[in-house]
C-alpha cells in the first residue's frame, strides 16, 4: 500500500504543478501584450526634412499595427518580445521603421523617401489609456 501512495504522490504533485503553470500562462501573455492604442512621435534627424516632427495614433491588435485616424496608412507587426517593424505611406511618401516596445513605451529608428527628399530619424512611442 505504501508503494501505491509513493507512485500516486508524484503524479498528483506533477498534475498540480502542471495546472499551476498552465494557469499562469495566460496572465503572463496578457501582461506582455502590446495591444491597444499608442501615440508615436517621429523626429527627422537627417536629410532634407531634418528638424521636422510628426505625431500619429496607431492601434495594435493581436500584434498587428494599423492607422488610427492619422491620415497615413500605417501597418506592421509587433512580436511577443516587443520587436516592431512598421511601414508608413502618406501620398507619395513612404517610410519604414523598426524598434522595440515595452509595456508602456518604445523607441526606434526610421528612414523614408519621396520623389523630392530622403530622410531618416528616430521615433518614440507611448501607450495610451484604452478607456
Amino acid at each position: 500500500m505504501l508503494s501505491k501512495r509513493v507512485v500516486l504522490t508524484p503524479s498528483i504533485t506533477g498534475a498540480v504543478a502542471l495546472a499551476l503553470m498552465l494557469s499562469a500562462l495566460p496572465a503572463r501573455a496578457q501582461r506582455m501584450s502590446f495591444d491597444g492604442p499608442w501615440s508615436v512621435h517621429i523626429f527627422a534627424d537627417q536629410g532634407s526634412c531634418q528638424g521636422a516632427a510628426y505625431r500619429y495614433g496607431v492601434q495594435i491588435a493581436n500584434g498587428q499595427v494599423s492607422s488610427q485616424g492619422s491620415g497615413a496608412d500605417i501597418f506592421g507587426r509587433v512580436t511577443p518580445r516587443g520587436q516592431v517593424s512598421v511601414r508608413l505611406r502618406q501620398g507619395n511618401q513612404e517610410a519604414v521603421g523598426s524598434g522595440r516596445l515595452t509595456r508602456v513605451s518604445g523607441s526606434g529608428r526610421w528612414s523614408g523617401a519621396s520623389p523630392q527628399q530622403q530622410c531618416a530619424g528616430h521615433w518614440i512611442a507611448e501607450r495610451r489609456s484604452s478607456y
